[in-house]
């Protein structure tokens, strides 16, 4: 492809559209962005005037009727609509950029996959921590065989209250966005946990609900514990319950030959490891290892713009992103596992 790749926002007010846009300048010299579907009935409250007086469409039918406008698409849409605009855009031969997780259920997530497959369109998901440093240092320990036998990992994530956004909220909405906390926020560690072990997930007990003040129509959280295919235990536990905006996360990794808490929030940090190994004689292996705060501007720092480097190399050079179409279908099968061991009161096997 020569020339700038060019690209259509659908979804102005989404959540996290302003971040998405805001990244997308750190590839401006990749990447230009030639028409909206503003989507949310129309609404741009956060618009940027640098893209108000770009091509409007009402629709994502209307503005593939203007293919030449545009080569691919950011799609930041509610679950219950991403699907099928994923698939007429890849139908019509459009590069797909989509927000997490981009689908309600792993049904609806195959159906994408099945599309950009057979039309040979670049596929990335938003899943942003596989381009963090730390979360790619730990999946190195791991396939260096530093940690030994992989025993337990142990996850953790609470973040802002139902009552910051409000219960009516869409992301709230068990319509449109088929579930809650889990699918929205969890999501991010649930599939982060398969790329950093190299693993799968094989069977899952899990307890979802709501748990804080405000009632909510989805789930604000729960805990679930997921067997690994090595035969080692993962734990999940967190939710909307924060009565502040912030997000607080923790890993721990445990085996046999160390363990190792990571802390990606930590202030004034881009993120802290804190190391413990063997004890071979004297001295035991012990280290505290830091990055310096990223103030890259956009969603997800330079993680995301690594993301969208991607990208842009799939479309470029052909092959996938870290992202893929099977990737995100199998995370809303964890999801949807999940879901329905907490419905059953059973463990369900994957």
């Amino acid at each position: 492809m020569s020339g700038k790749i060019r690209i259509a926002l659908i979804g102005i007010d989404h959540p996290h559209g302003m971040g998405w846009r805001e990244s997308l300048t750190h590839v401006s010299d990749k990447l230009e962005v030639s028409a909206l579907v503003p989507a949310f009935d129309s609404a741009t409250s956060s618009l940027e005037e640098r893209h108000a007086k770009l091509p409007r469409f009402e629709s994502v039918t209307e503005l593939i009727y203007s293919s030449d406008l545009f080569d691919g698409a950011l799609v930041c849409l509610p679950n219950d609509q991403s699907p099928d605009a994923v698939i007429a855009l890849a139908n019509a031969g459009k590069h797909i950029l989509l927000e997490k997780p981009g689908a309600a259920n792993a049904t609806d997530a195959r159906r994408m996959a099945e599309a950009i497959r057979a039309n040979q369109v670049s596929f990335q998901n938003g899943f942003i921590w596989r381009y963090d440093e730390l979360a790619n240092r730990l999946r190195k320990m791991v396939s260096d065989g530093r940690f030994g036998k992989l025993i337990s990992v142990e996850m953790t994530w609470a973040t802002s209250s139902v009552d910051r956004r409000g219960p009516e909220h869409y992301l709230f909405n068990l319509k449109q966005s088929g579930g809650g906390f889990f699918n929205w926020l969890a999501c991010h560690h649930l599939d982060l946990l398969t790329y950093i072990t190299g693993e799968s997930v094989t069977a899952v007990s899990a307890r979802v609900g709501n748990y804080g003040k405000t009632v909510a129509a989805v789930e604000d959280g729960g805990s679930a514990i997921l067997d690994l295919s090595s035969g080692g235990l993962a734990t999940f536990t967190g939710g909307y319950w924060h009565p502040r905006w912030m997000n607080d996360i923790r890993w721990t990794i445990r085996g046999t030959q160390r363990w190792v808490h990571w802390d990606p929030g930590r202030a004034n940090t881009g993120g802290v490891l804190e190391i413990h190994g063997p004890q071979p004689q004297f001295m035991a292996m012990e280290e505290t290892f830091e990055l310096p705060v990223d103030d890259t501007t956009g969603y997800g720092g330079k993680a995301m713009v690594a993301l969208l480097a991607d990208w842009i190399r799939a479309i470029g050079e052909g092959g996938d992103c870290r992202n893929t179409p099977e990737s995100t279908v199998t995370v809303l099968e964890t999801i949807d596992s999940i879901y329905q061991s907490s419905e059953n009161g059973h463990r369900v096997k994957i």
